[in-house]
């Protein structure tokens, strides 16, 4: 798939642009604070809704603004389509699909398949559980749109429970464990195939990226085995739960864990392997979004010289022949002179919120 033309309006930095996109490289270059990751921001809205740097849509809007749009105009299964997103500081933003209003996010997902590189990145490996279960959810979600919807679902559902826990009311629980448990069952279904498929892939991807020195496993950490143990699970919780005032067990605590050479990452890995695992991971979501809807994702590529060394940013240039990725940084110089970049490249200076 290729995305051909974006226009902002009153989109953070930028009052009124228009960006048409080259088909392999596209390299937006210039100064810190001129807006080219904004750029990036606008594109991954478009493909799941929402921000991958804020959760308030209010800041995506110009300050100077009461509302902002977003128009994305793009290629897939050689049928011309277009994101449409209007956003408002007091009410909720409007999102269009070919001109059609959707009314639930889960529409949205998977129209612009997409992965992103960023300087953030390493906290998903890092950081607390969530950050690993937001990478597998986001995946997920870009092919089975429906896994997001009961994700959703699940969350209402835990949200009420975390009530009853909070009110000390605890009399129609039992309604509340089965609904989270009949979601659940779904959820570990989806997690454990698409983790499965991760695995098969980072154990050849990884080899090959650290010439034979590196191994990566991936092990699913999950509470959830079946539906009559997890109901017996949220029942002997109760009491713990109800001192807590929520729900301290079951699949919103999943996780994922990552070995190298036998060890595991976090305790034992160097701040090389973990740029090695992140590229393995990314490299994996790239191979199966490829697989499963048969196009190449669009790839962004966020300051990745301020993260990655020049040998791993030759490493990811060297395997994107035929995708289309949009890169920012500070000098296009650096990325452009790498032997691994094959791919015809665009230039575009940022300056200001504008684009040359």
């Amino acid at each position: 798939m290729i995305i051909k033309k974006i226009k902002l309006q009153n989109f953070r930095n930028y009052k009124e642009q228009e960006i048409k996109l080259f088909k392999d490289v596209n390299i937006f270059y210039g100064n810190n604070a001129q807006g080219k990751t904004n750029i990036l921001e606008a594109l991954y809205l478009c493909a799941f809704g929402r921000s991958f740097r804020t959760y308030k849509d209010a800041e995506l809007i110009n300050f100077e603004s009461s509302s902002g749009k977003v128009f994305v105009e793009f290629d897939k299964n050689n049928r011309e389509q277009n994101i449409d997103i209007t956003l408002n500081k007091k009410e909720k933003k409007i999102v269009k699909v070919n001109g059609i209003k959707i009314n639930k996010n889960s529409e949205l997902l998977g129209n612009v398949n997409m992965v992103l590189f960023s300087p953030d990145d390493t906290v998903i490996l890092k950081e607390a559980p969530s950050s690993r279960r937001k990478f597998l959810d986001i995946l997920i979600s870009q092919l089975r749109p429906n896994y997001a919807h009961l994700l959703s679902e699940y969350n209402k559902v835990l949200e009420q429970r975390n009530s009853m826990l909070k009110s000390k009311n605890i009399d129609t629980i039992d309604i509340w464990n089965e609904q989270l448990a009949n979601y659940a069952e779904r959820i570990y279904s989806y997690r454990k195939c698409y983790i499965d498929k991760l695995k098969v892939k980072i154990e050849v991807i990884v080899p090959n990226l650290t010439n034979g020195k590196e191994t990566l496993e991936m092990r699913y950490k999950t509470q959830f085995k079946d539906k009559p143990s997890y109901m017996k699970l949220l029942e002997q919780s109760i009491k713990i739960d109800l001192i807590k005032g929520y729900t301290g067990t079951g699949i919103h605590r999943d996780d994922f864990e990552l070995l190298v050479n036998g060890k595991e990452l976090n305790l034992y890995g160097s701040q090389g392997q973990h740029r090695t695992a992140i590229l393995g991971l990314k490299f994996a979501e790239m191979e199966i979004i490829k697989e499963e809807e048969n196009e190449k994702p669009i790839l962004l590529l966020d300051d990745i010289t301020s993260e990655l060394d020049l040998e791993r940013i030759n490493l990811i240039l060297s395997k994107v022949d035929g995708y289309q990725v949009i890169v920012t940084c500070t000098d296009a110089n650096i990325i452009r002179n790498l032997e691994g970049l094959t791919n015809e490249v665009k230039l575009y200076k940022i300056v200001g919120g504008n684009v040359e």
